[in-house]
Protein backbone atom coordinates (compact mmCIF):
# COMPACT_ATOMS: atom_id res chain seq x y z
CA UNK A 1 0.00 0.00 0.00
CA UNK A 2 2.88 2.55 0.67
CA UNK A 3 4.74 1.99 -2.57
CA UNK A 4 0.95 2.03 -4.75
CA UNK A 5 0.47 5.47 -2.60
CA UNK A 6 4.40 6.72 -3.41
CA UNK A 7 3.36 5.89 -6.89
CA UNK A 8 0.54 8.23 -6.94
CA UNK A 9 1.85 11.07 -5.28
CA UNK A 10 4.00 12.23 -8.43
CA UNK A 11 1.10 10.77 -11.07
CA UNK A 12 -1.29 13.43 -8.27
CA UNK A 13 1.21 16.44 -8.83
CA UNK A 14 1.71 15.82 -12.39
CA UNK A 15 -1.70 15.73 -13.44
CA UNK A 16 -2.57 18.99 -10.76
CA UNK A 17 0.32 20.95 -12.53
CA UNK A 18 -1.13 19.85 -15.94
CA UNK A 19 -4.38 21.12 -15.78
CA UNK A 20 -3.38 24.55 -13.72
CA UNK A 21 -1.08 25.39 -16.14
CA UNK A 22 -3.56 24.64 -18.93
CA UNK A 23 -6.00 26.95 -17.04
CA UNK A 24 -4.00 29.63 -16.80
CA UNK A 25 -2.35 29.91 -20.33
CA UNK A 26 -5.77 29.85 -21.67
CA UNK A 27 -6.62 32.81 -20.69
CA UNK A 28 -3.27 34.46 -22.22
CA UNK A 29 -2.46 35.25 -26.25
CA UNK A 30 -2.24 32.33 -28.20
CA UNK A 31 1.13 33.49 -29.62
CA UNK A 32 2.38 34.24 -25.52
CA UNK A 33 1.17 30.92 -23.82
CA UNK A 34 3.50 28.12 -25.87
CA UNK A 35 6.54 30.15 -24.41
CA UNK A 36 4.55 30.96 -20.84
CA UNK A 37 3.51 27.30 -20.50
CA UNK A 38 7.17 25.40 -20.12
CA UNK A 39 8.42 27.66 -17.33
CA UNK A 40 5.18 27.51 -15.79
CA UNK A 41 5.15 23.98 -15.14
CA UNK A 42 8.84 23.56 -14.45
CA UNK A 43 7.85 26.12 -11.64
CA UNK A 44 4.75 24.09 -10.14
CA UNK A 45 6.19 21.37 -10.17
CA UNK A 46 9.01 22.44 -8.07
CA UNK A 47 6.60 24.40 -5.70
CA UNK A 48 4.37 21.45 -5.61
CA UNK A 49 6.95 18.65 -4.92
CA UNK A 50 8.63 21.37 -2.08
CA UNK A 51 5.34 21.52 -0.56
CA UNK A 52 4.72 17.67 -0.46
CA UNK A 53 8.23 16.32 0.53
CA UNK A 54 8.21 19.10 3.70
CA UNK A 55 4.40 17.77 4.66
CA UNK A 56 5.83 13.90 4.08
CA UNK A 57 9.13 14.86 6.64
CA UNK A 58 11.33 14.37 3.90
CA UNK A 59 14.33 16.64 2.64
CA UNK A 60 12.75 19.04 0.23
CA UNK A 61 15.57 18.80 -2.10
CA UNK A 62 18.34 16.13 -1.16
CA UNK A 63 18.24 12.70 -2.62
CA UNK A 64 16.53 14.21 -5.80
CA UNK A 65 19.13 13.84 -7.84
CA UNK A 66 19.88 17.68 -8.02
CA UNK A 67 23.60 17.83 -8.10
CA UNK A 68 25.22 20.54 -8.36
CA UNK A 69 28.16 19.93 -10.96
CA UNK A 70 29.43 21.26 -13.91
CA UNK A 71 28.69 17.90 -15.61
CA UNK A 72 24.96 18.59 -15.39
CA UNK A 73 24.30 20.15 -18.89
CA UNK A 74 27.18 17.77 -20.80
CA UNK A 75 25.41 15.29 -18.79
CA UNK A 76 21.82 16.31 -20.49
CA UNK A 77 23.44 16.34 -23.78
CA UNK A 78 24.81 12.83 -23.42
CA UNK A 79 21.91 11.92 -22.80
CA UNK A 80 19.64 13.24 -25.46
CA UNK A 81 22.82 11.88 -27.95
CA UNK A 82 22.40 8.26 -26.22
CA UNK A 83 18.31 8.83 -26.48
CA UNK A 84 18.60 9.69 -30.59
CA UNK A 85 21.00 7.29 -31.34
CA UNK A 86 19.02 4.31 -29.64
CA UNK A 87 15.76 5.36 -31.30
CA UNK A 88 17.96 5.85 -34.92
CA UNK A 89 18.80 2.63 -34.38
CA UNK A 90 15.19 1.42 -34.18
CA UNK A 91 14.33 3.46 -37.42
CA UNK A 92 17.47 1.82 -39.67
CA UNK A 93 16.19 -1.73 -38.42
CA UNK A 94 12.65 -1.01 -39.69
CA UNK A 95 14.02 0.71 -42.49
CA UNK A 96 15.85 -2.54 -43.19
CA UNK A 97 12.82 -4.85 -42.60
CA UNK A 98 10.93 -3.43 -45.24
CA UNK A 99 8.31 -1.50 -42.49
CA UNK A 100 9.47 1.97 -43.58
CA UNK A 101 11.67 4.31 -45.60
CA UNK A 102 13.53 7.34 -45.81
CA UNK A 103 12.25 10.56 -46.09
CA UNK A 104 13.88 13.89 -47.30
CA UNK A 105 15.06 15.34 -43.61
CA UNK A 106 13.33 18.82 -42.99
CA UNK A 107 15.93 21.68 -43.04
CA UNK A 108 17.03 22.53 -39.52
CA UNK A 109 16.39 25.86 -38.29
CA UNK A 110 19.02 28.15 -36.87
CA UNK A 111 21.02 27.24 -33.94
CA UNK A 112 18.75 30.28 -31.65
CA UNK A 113 16.08 28.26 -33.18
CA UNK A 114 17.34 24.42 -31.86
CA UNK A 115 18.38 26.04 -28.52
CA UNK A 116 15.22 27.72 -27.78
CA UNK A 117 12.76 24.04 -28.61
CA UNK A 118 15.48 22.36 -26.90
CA UNK A 119 15.03 24.27 -23.73
CA UNK A 120 11.19 24.42 -23.82
CA UNK A 121 10.95 20.61 -24.39
CA UNK A 122 12.92 20.44 -21.38
CA UNK A 123 10.69 22.78 -19.13
CA UNK A 124 7.65 21.91 -20.45
CA UNK A 125 8.32 17.72 -20.01
CA UNK A 126 11.91 16.19 -19.51
CA UNK A 127 12.62 18.06 -16.39
CA UNK A 128 9.55 18.18 -14.46
CA UNK A 129 8.34 14.67 -15.25
CA UNK A 130 11.81 13.23 -14.46
CA UNK A 131 12.40 15.38 -11.40
CA UNK A 132 9.24 13.65 -9.90
CA UNK A 133 9.73 9.77 -11.06
CA UNK A 134 13.55 9.66 -11.65
CA UNK A 135 14.21 12.16 -8.78
CA UNK A 136 11.31 12.06 -5.91
CA UNK A 137 9.71 8.80 -6.76
CA UNK A 138 13.36 7.09 -7.15
CA UNK A 139 13.97 8.44 -3.22
CA UNK A 140 11.22 7.33 -2.02
CA UNK A 141 10.93 4.26 -3.32
CA UNK A 142 14.76 3.68 -2.57
CA UNK A 143 13.69 3.48 1.11
CA UNK A 144 11.68 0.11 0.45
CA UNK A 145 13.24 -1.41 -2.16
CA UNK A 146 16.63 -2.58 -3.84
CA UNK A 147 18.23 -0.39 -6.70
CA UNK A 148 16.59 -3.09 -9.71
CA UNK A 149 13.23 -2.88 -8.12
CA UNK A 150 13.26 0.59 -7.99
CA UNK A 151 14.30 1.00 -11.76
CA UNK A 152 11.11 -1.02 -12.94
CA UNK A 153 8.79 0.09 -10.91
CA UNK A 154 9.83 4.01 -11.85
CA UNK A 155 10.11 2.93 -15.43
CA UNK A 156 6.88 0.69 -15.72
CA UNK A 157 4.30 3.12 -13.39
CA UNK A 158 5.08 6.32 -15.49
CA UNK A 159 4.74 4.44 -19.00
CA UNK A 160 1.51 2.92 -18.07
CA UNK A 161 0.23 6.48 -17.98
CA UNK A 162 1.40 6.71 -22.13
CA UNK A 163 -1.15 3.82 -22.97
CA UNK A 164 -3.37 7.39 -22.72
CA UNK A 165 -1.03 9.87 -24.34
CA UNK A 166 -1.52 11.39 -27.62
CA UNK A 167 0.22 9.58 -30.23
CA UNK A 168 0.98 8.92 -33.67
CA UNK A 169 -0.64 5.13 -32.68
CA UNK A 170 -3.37 4.41 -33.58
CA UNK A 171 -5.45 1.18 -33.28
CA UNK A 172 -5.27 -0.63 -29.99
CA UNK A 173 -2.37 -2.84 -30.44
CA UNK A 174 -0.14 0.48 -31.50
CA UNK A 175 -1.29 1.70 -28.63
CA UNK A 176 -0.41 -0.86 -26.34
CA UNK A 177 3.23 -0.86 -28.17
CA UNK A 178 3.42 3.22 -27.91
CA UNK A 179 3.32 1.95 -23.71
CA UNK A 180 5.89 -0.42 -24.17
CA UNK A 181 8.45 2.02 -26.29
CA UNK A 182 7.64 4.80 -23.07
CA UNK A 183 8.49 2.11 -20.63
CA UNK A 184 11.84 1.18 -22.63
CA UNK A 185 12.48 4.53 -22.44
CA UNK A 186 12.08 5.28 -18.88
CA UNK A 187 14.26 2.48 -18.16
CA UNK A 188 16.76 3.68 -20.34
CA UNK A 189 16.19 7.14 -18.44
CA UNK A 190 16.40 5.01 -14.87
CA UNK A 191 19.88 3.29 -16.02
CA UNK A 192 21.54 6.46 -16.61
CA UNK A 193 20.10 7.71 -12.85
CA UNK A 194 21.11 4.79 -11.38
CA UNK A 195 24.52 4.85 -12.68
CA UNK A 196 25.39 9.08 -12.12
CA UNK A 197 23.20 9.55 -9.23
CA UNK A 198 22.00 12.34 -10.94
CA UNK A 199 18.47 13.32 -12.90
CA UNK A 200 20.65 15.17 -15.39
CA UNK A 201 21.29 12.73 -18.20
CA UNK A 202 17.74 11.36 -17.69
CA UNK A 203 16.60 14.33 -18.81
CA UNK A 204 18.76 13.98 -21.91
CA UNK A 205 17.05 10.68 -22.45
CA UNK A 206 13.24 11.95 -22.07
CA UNK A 207 13.65 15.07 -24.50
CA UNK A 208 15.49 12.52 -26.72
CA UNK A 209 11.95 11.31 -27.52
CA UNK A 210 11.09 14.65 -28.87
CA UNK A 211 14.32 14.93 -30.98
CA UNK A 212 13.36 11.34 -32.46
CA UNK A 213 10.55 13.35 -34.32
CA UNK A 214 12.59 14.67 -36.72
CA UNK A 215 14.04 11.37 -37.80
CA UNK A 216 13.13 11.50 -41.48
CA UNK A 217 11.28 8.05 -41.50
CA UNK A 218 7.96 7.10 -43.11
CA UNK A 219 6.84 3.97 -42.03
CA UNK A 220 4.27 1.69 -43.65
CA UNK A 221 3.69 -0.07 -40.63
CA UNK A 222 3.93 2.08 -37.14
CA UNK A 223 3.53 -0.84 -34.95
CA UNK A 224 6.94 -2.76 -36.04
CA UNK A 225 9.08 0.87 -35.56
CA UNK A 226 7.64 1.08 -32.30
CA UNK A 227 8.90 -2.94 -31.93
CA UNK A 228 12.56 -1.95 -33.29
CA UNK A 229 12.74 1.02 -31.25
CA UNK A 230 11.56 -0.63 -27.80
CA UNK A 231 14.63 -3.03 -28.30
CA UNK A 232 17.02 -0.45 -29.35
CA UNK A 233 16.13 1.55 -26.29
CA UNK A 234 16.08 -1.83 -23.84
CA UNK A 235 19.47 -2.60 -25.21
CA UNK A 236 20.65 0.91 -24.94
CA UNK A 237 19.57 0.77 -20.74
CA UNK A 238 21.58 -2.70 -20.51
CA UNK A 239 24.62 -0.72 -22.27
CA UNK A 240 24.25 1.53 -19.61
CA UNK A 241 23.99 -0.58 -16.70
CA UNK A 242 27.00 -2.73 -17.57
CA UNK A 243 29.26 -0.69 -19.78
CA UNK A 244 31.86 0.94 -17.44
CA UNK A 245 34.50 3.77 -18.16
CA UNK A 246 37.80 2.50 -18.38
CA UNK A 247 39.44 2.85 -15.25
CA UNK A 248 35.96 3.79 -13.33
CA UNK A 249 35.02 2.41 -9.93
CA UNK A 250 32.85 -0.94 -9.79
CA UNK A 251 30.44 0.98 -7.46
CA UNK A 252 31.38 5.17 -8.11
CA UNK A 253 30.36 7.53 -10.90
CA UNK A 254 31.51 10.96 -10.99
CA UNK A 255 28.42 12.97 -10.50
CA UNK A 256 27.90 10.52 -6.90
CA UNK A 257 31.33 12.89 -5.44
CA UNK A 258 29.42 15.76 -6.23
CA UNK A 259 27.30 17.41 -3.27
CA UNK A 260 23.53 17.39 -3.94
CA UNK A 261 21.11 20.05 -3.05
CA UNK A 262 20.20 20.07 0.68
CA UNK A 263 17.82 22.16 2.91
Amino acid sequence: MRILAAILAPIAILLAVTFGVMMIVSALPENVSGFAAPPLITLATLGLLYAYRRLTGRPPWSGLGLTRTWWAFPQAVLGAAVGVAALLAGCAVTVWAGAATWGQAAPLPPVTGLVAGFALIVLRASFPEELLFRGHLWDVLSDRLGPRAVLVVTSVSFGLLHLFSQSPASGAGEKVLFMVQAIALFLLCGATRERTGAIWMAVGVHTAIYLGQLIPIKPTDYGVQLAFQTVTLALAAALVLVVRRPGSAPQASLPDAQPGLTR
